[in-house]
């Protein structure tokens, strides 16, 4: 399992500052993201120019990118025009996707809008097929994440868009589950979906703590993990959103480096494990 870092982690950095600060702090890895970091613009206009933009820079500092995120939460709008808007920009944003060589895209499954979690629920599953639909004739992965807001907080809403989607598959931030108070046993059903993980310390009612304050069992989530055959990458993702689900205000380099340290360790221990036979 490869340890990464989010660029979004640094949001309030240019690209290039986020990608060497990122290399600085130990890591070979890295997820990048929509946000100040991508011209989206450029990325549909001249995808194979801006992707070997972004590919220089990360060989630059000798960084492998693990996933792209591609946020675009109103992809189940109750609005056609506003659905239409930011599914064709995911449409043409997969050019540039291939080119800058990600083995796969995150996505939100969209958020809850005024008309209800049911609503907006129903309208996110046409949308995940259109979505998976667009990357069928590439090789990448296309997995969503259950997030706070999204019509997907928990897990059997999860496997509801799973199982109505075929090929789809997850990106784990286990911290969302964390905050919301919900248990290992809940979560373990959505385990042998998990294409990509994301990882930041949390406890109920904090989406974001410092490491320490964390209640995440980082070992127990590497253990489980590994134990369904999962040799991804392990994204170290906190975020600058402070006060977005009571999100504490950290130092972000320090909690990244205690973050990291934890999964080096937990690895470490999985890999010196003699195996089961």
């Amino acid at each position: 399992m490869q340890i990464a870092c989010h660029a979004w982690s640094y949001n309030d950095l240019s690209l290039e500052d986020a990608v060497g600060t990122i290399a600085r702090l130990g890591f070979r890895y890295i997820d990048l993201g929509s946000g100040p970091h991508l011209d989206t613009n450029r990325a549909t206009a001249y995808p194979e120019a801006e992707a070997q933009t972004i590919r220089d820079l990360l060989d630059e500092f000798d960084l492998t990118l693990t996933d792209l995120y591609l946020m675009l939460p109103m992809v189940n709008s109750p609005d056609p025009a506003q659905r239409e808007v930011q599914l064709t920009l995911f449409e043409r944003l997969i050019p540039f996707a291939v080119s800058l060589g990600t083995p796969g895209i995150t996505v939100s499954p969209g958020v809850i809008h005024k008309d209800g979690p049911e609503h907006s629920l129903a309208r996110a599953i046409p949308a995940l097929l259109r979505m998976l639909q667009a990357a069928e004739d590439t090789d990448l992965r296309v997995s969503f994440e259950p997030h706070m807001d999204s019509v997907a907080q928990r897990p059997e809403q999860a496997l509801l868009l799973l199982d109505a989607v075929p090929g789809l598959s997850v990106t784990l931030d286990y911290a969302h589950f964390v905050c919301q108070g919900i248990v290992r046993r809940e979560v373990e059903p959505l385990m042998e979906h998990v294409a990509h993980v994301q990882v930041r310390q949390a406890r109920r009612g904090n989406l974001q703590t410092p490491h320490d304050e964390g209640t995440m069992d980082i070992p127990q989530l590497l253990q489980d993990l590994h134990a369904l055959g999962y040799r991804g990458a392990l994204t170290v993702e906190y975020m600058t959103t402070f006060g977005w689900h009571s999100m504490k205000a950290i130092s972000i380099s320090k909690e990244t480096v205690r973050t990291r340290d934890a999964l080096r360790a937990a690895r470490a221990r999985l890999e010196a494990a003699p195996a089961r036979h």
